[in-house]
């Protein structure tokens, strides 16, 4: 049976970072990744928005990795010529009795770490936007966009440098608890069993599943899953818009908002709908409803200008109505298996938070 110091399941954005993280710091690592390809998942399905960090609750996992993980992204992004841009967004409210949750906003995203935050009037962002409509707007300037498959591309590179080696099409299947450590059961072209010091579970929405099968881990420490589906569509030609636009968050949700990818095209979502199983199918009738919402701050949007994009799931760890749950990293700490480390219910913004999130990960094991 062969034995490897580290397995980390999933080479998503966070499962890279991670791998990247251990092998700099002189482990051994294998990546196992059930698909064809890296990066083929959650990470593929994104908005590529790097986040300043203004809707988490203050102090949560998700407002410490956004914060310290859009630092060291964009100085990462910087050092490997990696394409991004800072390019802004501005929240927009739509009526007078939205101006106070403007401000609200601002005030957490301050806690949060957000640097550069200025509420605007209605004037003041129509000059940066003219095309847009509000009575009044936030501008968060360090929200950008980057090129997740190249930066994916740039954290594989940097673990394979590092002696780190990604195995394609190798699911793992089950495993257990050992003596000294784990053995895993890995299917895929050649089916095997491996041996581990360490597990870290990376597998996004595979990541119940996977901690599930592991013999010698309680069931209580395996979270339900629950798919929230968002769906998305792009425009037919270039929107006129320099930044990514939101409103007022609404309930339950961020609202239909603009976000933009590096060539200037525009996508709006989500419409988020909750499902049994992955799939990844848009509906063209659910473009519908879509005019309304984004007519409320682009009252110039032509007619059938809306096309089916594409569709993300998020792993969320609460079902619909619930409160919004945090990240979930569990540790020895938590569940009392040494060199096992479970990433639960990492979505938005898992991909701002990624670097962040991989160097919790050699805390976790020592702690």
């Amino acid at each position: 049976m062969e034995r490897i110091g580290c397995a980390v399941i999933g080479a998503g954005v966070v499962g890279l970072a991670v791998a990247r993280a251990l092998a700099l710091a002189g482990r051994e690592v294998l990546i196992l990744e059930a698909a064809d390809d890296f990066g083929t998942g959650i990470s593929a399905r994104n908005s590529e928005v790097i986040h300043a960090g203004l809707y988490y609750p203050p102090g949560s996992l998700k407002a410490l990795c956004c914060a310290e993980g859009r630092r060291v992204l964009y100085a990462y992004c910087e050092e490997r010529g990696i394409a991004h841009r800072r390019c802004g967004k501005l929240i927009v409210a739509a009526t007078e009795d939205q101006r106070g949750e403007l401000e609200s906003i601002a005030a957490r995203g301050r806690a949060n770490g957000a640097e550069n935050l200025r509420l605007l009037t209605a004037a003041e962002a129509q000059a940066l936007e003219p095309e847009l409509s509000c009575v009044a707007a936030l501008l968060s300037p360090d929200t950008g966009i980057v090129d997740s498959h190249g930066l994916m591309l740039a954290l594989l590179g940097d673990a394979e440098n590092h002696g780190a080696i990604l195995a394609l099409r190798s699911p793992v299947r089950g495993g257990e608890v050992a003596d000294a450590g784990f053995i895993l059961d890995i299917g895929g072209d050649t089916p095997m069993q491996l041996a581990t010091d360490v597990v870290v579970n990376c597998a996004g929405l595979g990541a119940q599943a996977v901690a599930g099968a592991l013999r010698g881990l309680a069931p209580e420490h395996v979270p339900p899953l629950h798919l929230a589906k968002g769906n998305y569509f792009t425009l037919a030609g270039r929107a006129p818009f320099s930044r990514l636009v939101y409103p007022v968050p609404e309930p339950g949700g961020l609202g239909v908002h603009l976000t933009l990818d590096l060539g200037g095209q525009a996508r709006f979502g989500p419409d988020v709908e909750w499902i049994a199983e992955e799939d990844y199918r848009v509906a063209p009738a659910r473009g519908d409803a879509f005019y309304g919402a984004i007519r409320r701050y682009w009252p110039r949007l032509p007619d059938g200008a809306l096309q089916p994009g594409y569709a993300g799931i998020r792993p969320k760890l609460g079902g619909p109505g619930s409160a919004a749950a945090d990240f979930r990293i569990d540790g020895p700490a938590q569940h009392g298996v040494a060199g096992l480390v479970n990433f639960f219910g990492i979505e938005s913004p898992g991909l701002t938070s990624a670097l962040a999130l991989a160097e919790r990960v050699g805390e976790l094991l020592h702690a």
